[in-house]
């Protein structure tokens, strides 16, 4: 009889330690899902948030002009962050066409992706050591305003979020308006006010074609290349973003 129980006892024993070791994994894995799906709420209410909040108020700095401060206070400078922010009217057109010349010439037809543009740059990139970037007016405000700089997939995965985001609350005329006036001109310089103060000394309300052209070109490497004092590389750039200037006429937003 009492190795019957003894059997019984560690039968017992047995059944309730693996009872209490499945009870565990399987209230873990509840927690972590819990935990994921609390992390996902709060990260879909918070991007909705802030991309109607910017659909009004706008955007006091960047993580890029935070990031290019101290790379400043690195080298021994001052802390330099020179903007001046314009609404969409008082912006020249001229501006608004160089800068849809130069970057995104479906700008005013896409939804926030040109897919045919990512197509080439994909093919390009298979093919050559210097990366070339396929990204939309939309994307680049998206990655400027809401995220950090930087290339990676998970980084270009809530690019596409903000972006669509961004096309469905604030459409092309808020876009283009945040996109001038947050963008990387120069060393301390976003947007084409203090840009166009800094290189033309006048407001961005008066730029020509020409100067707002020269301005657009340095747009891929504003702390490499001037406005004021182009290469020859430049110098036919800028040509050809005021051939396509003509070319697309008076914008309608």
């Amino acid at each position: 009889m009492k190795t019957t129980r003894s059997k019984k006892s560690v039968s017992n024993n047995k059944s309730a330690s693996g009872g209490s070791k499945g009870f565990f994994k399987g209230g873990l894995w509840r927690l972590i899902f819990r935990v994921v799906k609390l992390v996902f709420i709060a990260f879909v209410a918070g991007s909705l948030f802030f991309v109607i909040l910017f659909r009004f108020v706008n955007p006091p700095v960047t993580w890029l002009m935070i990031q290019r401060g101290f790379e400043r206070k690195a080298d021994g400078k001052e802390w330099k962050i020179d903007k001046q922010w314009k609404s969409f009217d008082n912006i020249a057109p001229s501006m608004k066409r160089a800068a849809v010349a130069a970057e995104d010439q479906s700008f005013l037809e896409n939804h926030g992706f040109d897919f045919k543009s990512i197509e080439k740059a994909i093919k390009k990139n298979a093919n050559s050591k210097k990366l070339i970037g396929g990204s939309t007016i939309s994307q680049q405000t998206a990655k400027n305003v809401f995220l950090w700089p930087g290339r990676s997939i998970i980084r270009k995965g809530f690019e596409a979020w903000f972006t669509l985001l961004m096309e469905i609350f604030w459409g092309k005329k808020r876009i283009m308006e945040v996109y001038l006036n947050v963008i990387e001109m120069g060393d301390g310089i976003y947007g084409v006010e203090a840009a166009s103060q800094a290189y033309f000394n006048k407001p961005a309300s008066q730029l020509t074609n020409h100067e707002a052209a020269a301005i657009a070109v340095i747009f891929p490497s504003p702390l490499k290349w001037s406005a004021t004092h182009p290469t020859r590389y430049l110098r036919h750039r800028q040509y050809l973003i005021m051939k396509n200037m003509r070319r697309l006429g008076p914008l309608e937003f």
